[in-house]
């Protein structure tokens, strides 16, 4: 089972990228594979791996960017955010 939180190194480390995402979601796992293959730096949530305050926390940030609290979402720059496994979308918010 993957850690709550972390981060993965990668060469594209030009914008600061957070992917939420739930450890047992399919499109999940899709997305974060994705931006691993593309070498994308990122940090991640598995918010299902969280709770109390720290999950209402998560869960509040993860609202202000999609109100449908939907997986997987990922942030970009705190300026943009792509919801759901859409690789061009993510390649487009990520400049690549």
């Amino acid at each position: 089972m993957p850690s709550a939180k972390g981060s993965v190194p990668g060469r594209h480390n030009e914008h600061h990228t957070v992917f939420y995402g739930l450890s047992t979601c399919v499109w999940c796992k899709r997305a974060r594979q994705f931006l691993e293959d593309q070498e994308i730096e990122f940090d991640y949530i598995y918010v299902d791996l969280l709770s109390g305050r720290e999950l209402e926390e998560v869960m509040s940030w993860v609202r202000r960017w999609n109100p449908g609290v939907s997986f997987p979402t990922l942030v970009v720059d705190s300026s943009r955010c792509v919801v759901g496994y859409k690789p061009e979308q993510i390649k487009e918010a990520l400049g690549l």
